[in-house]
Order: structure tokens, then C-alpha cells, then sequence
């Protein structure tokens, strides 16, 4: 949640992040409001009006504002003038905190004044390098005047329009989704049989050396008893569906398997088995080694047609047959 999402900047690059992200909120106007080093940006004549929103506008639970302590500027060495050329004023601390009592009195706050960044030894008295106001709202609202624009508008706020981005409403963007999420699943099932099938070939030479013909067959079956359920057709490798519906974001895409099957029958990037149970997925693997194969027998016909072929001397000897 982006608390303070103004023109919603990090939600929009977050929307595209796969790390885990489930659900982006983004609020606003919530029960807090912090507010560190803006007030000095203001024009003075401008901090009424920052003023009445904050406080009587939002009119949020809590409200932290930080600003400068110009009592402390002549300890900052080298520094004339206030500390940024942005800054418009920058407040004493009886300064500030006339003006927060001031706030606190037109909309209904209490405040606490604290601060970060203690001078050393002797200073001190100087207070903070930066000095901070913290405001509660107080219980009995009835002590903040009418004027106050929290008190004119009803705090109840009624959803006008929601947007769910990317919208799975939309039937291209719920197949594509679903679609990405089951290819990656798949995929991933896919390498790990691999990976386990080459561990298995080995297993499997190393128990049956020297076993007569009988144990061997039992040794196989027992090694393939306890293999993936991701198996091997021919040149392909099937995943079946029910384990692809074991991941949660399909689930929560889909609702149940009979839908899955439906998005996936009706996308051509993703091939199923003739029952529609499983995935099919190549096999990089042997389609190498099939092509080197194909290649060597093309090779092997290349050499044979440009081999010398014998010479037919198809010329009648008469004399041999007369003799």
C-alpha cells in the first residue's frame, strides 16, 4: 500500500513487477498524514491555506510535520542564508509553535513538539536541526469550529469507480494471463522431470548391475513407481493438468480445473494431449538430437551420391558368344 500515492507514479512502474506483488493499494487521504520538510516551501501567505486542508480538509487522526530550526543554522558551517534555495521562510522554534497552537485551536488538534538532531555540548539550547509537530485530533470533535470543513462534509466516502488492472473481465486478457502463468508452471515442472529423469537412468544402471533378468524388471518398475507424474511421450514431455492446478495464482485465476482446460483448449500456444488432461511440451533436448541425427543420415546420403560409381561396359562381344 502507497500511503500518499498523489498521481499514483509507483503504483503504475509496480503493476508490471512479478515479485510476489499480489494487490496494489494506493491511498491518499487516510487516518495519518505526514508532512516532512514542505511547510518551508510554501510562500507564508500560502501556509493558511496548506492548513485548512490538511487539518481541516483531511482532518486526518495524526499529523507529523518536520521543518527546519533556524536557531540551529549557525551551527551548519559555511551555511548563509536558509539551507535550501527553495525554501521560502524557515521558523524559530517559538515561530513554529505559535503557529501549530494556532492550528490546534481552529480545527480541534492537541500537539507535541519534538525534534531530530541534538546539538553538541554547550549548544544545546540552540533545540533540534530539525523540529517536528505532532498532532492528534481530539476526541470531542465538538471542540473544533463549524468552519471546519471535516465537520461540513460527511466522513463516509462512497466508491464511485474501481478499476482492476489488467481487467480479467476482458476474455483476451483473462486467456493471456492464465495462459503466461500456466506456460511458466509447466515449464518449470518440466525441467525439474529432466533434471530428475537423468538422475534416475543413473540410479536405475547402478541397482540392477549383476541382478538376474527378474529383479531387474522389479528394480524398473519400483524406480518408475516412485518417478514424477510428469512423464515422457515420444519427443514430448505431458504435464498434467492437476499439477498445474496446484499453483495459487492459477486457482485464483480460474475458479476450476474445467475452465483452466477450457482457456487452454482455446489458445494455440498450448498443446494438449488427445484426453485434454495434460500439457505438452517439447523436449529441447531430443529435438537436438534428432536433428543431429537427421543430419548426419543427410550427410551420410550426400557422401553416398557423389561416390565414383562403377563403369557398365555394355559393348557385344561377338567373338566370345560365336566361340
Amino acid at each position: 500500500m502507497d500511503l500518499g500515492c498523489a498521481d499514483c507514479r509507483l503504483l503504475r512502474k509496480l503493476k508490471f513487477h512479478r515479485g510476489g506483488i499480489e494487490v496494489l493499494a494506493g491511498v491518499d487521504i487516510d487516518c495519518a498524514a505526514i508532512r516532512e520538510r514542505v511547510i518551508e516551501h510554501l510562500q507564508l501567505w500560502e501556509v493558511e491555506g496548506f492548513s485548512n486542508v490538511v487539518f481541516g480538509y483531511m482532518n486526518p487522526g495524526t499529523v507529523i510535520i518536520s521543518t527546519p530550526n533556524a536557531e540551529f543554522n549557525p551551527l551548519l558551517p559555511g551555511l548563509r542564508g536558509f539551507r535550501n534555495n527553495d525554501h521560502k521562510f524557515e521558523w524559530t522554534r517559538a515561530e513554529f509553535q505559535t503557529w501549530a497552537l494556532g492550528v490546534c485551536r481552529k480545527y480541534g488538534y492537541s500537539v507535541e513538539f519534538t525534534g531530530v538532531g541534538e546539538a553538541p555540548g554547550q549548544d544545546r539550547d540552540v533545540g533540534f536541526c530539525s523540529q517536528i509537530g505532532v498532532f492528534q485530533r481530539n476526541a470531542d470533535e465538538s471542540s473544533a469550529p463549524m468552519n471546519n470543513a471535516a465537520q461540513a462534509e460527511p466522513t463516509v466516502y462512497r466508491l464511485l469507480y474501481k478499476v482492476v488492472y489488467p481487467s480479467l473481465h476482458d476474455n483476451n486478457i483473462f486467456q493471456r494471463t492464465v495462459v503466461c502463468e500456466v506456460l511458466y508452471r509447466a515449464e518449470s515442472l518440466k525441467r525439474e522431470f529432466v533434471a530428475d529423469e537423468q538422475g534416475v537412468q543413473c540410479n536405475l544402471m547402478a541397482c540392477v548391475h549383476g541382478l538376474p533378468s527378474d529383479e531387474v524388471r522389479q528394480v524398473e518398475e519400483d524406480v518408475v513407481a516412485e518417478a514424477l507424474v510428469v512423464y515422457r511421450h515420444g519427443s514430448q514431455i505431458c504435464v498434467p493438468l492437476q499439477h498445474v492446478w496446484t499453483e495459487p495464482k492459477v486457482q485464483a485465476l480460474c475458479g476450476n480445473i474445467q475452465r483452466l482446460r477450457q482457456a487452454l483448449m482455446d489458445c494455440s500456444q498450448v498443446q494438449l494431449d488427445p484426453d485434454r488432461d495434460a500439457i505438452m511440451l517439447s523436449d529441447e533436448g531430443e529435438a537436438e538430437e534428432e536433428a543431429e541425427e537427421e543430419a548426419e543420415e543427410k550427410d551420410q546420403c550426400e557422401e553416398g551420391d557423389l561416390a565414383p560409381r562403377p563403369i557398365i561396359d555394355n559393348t557385344e562381344d561377338w567373338e566370345s558368344e560365336l566361340g
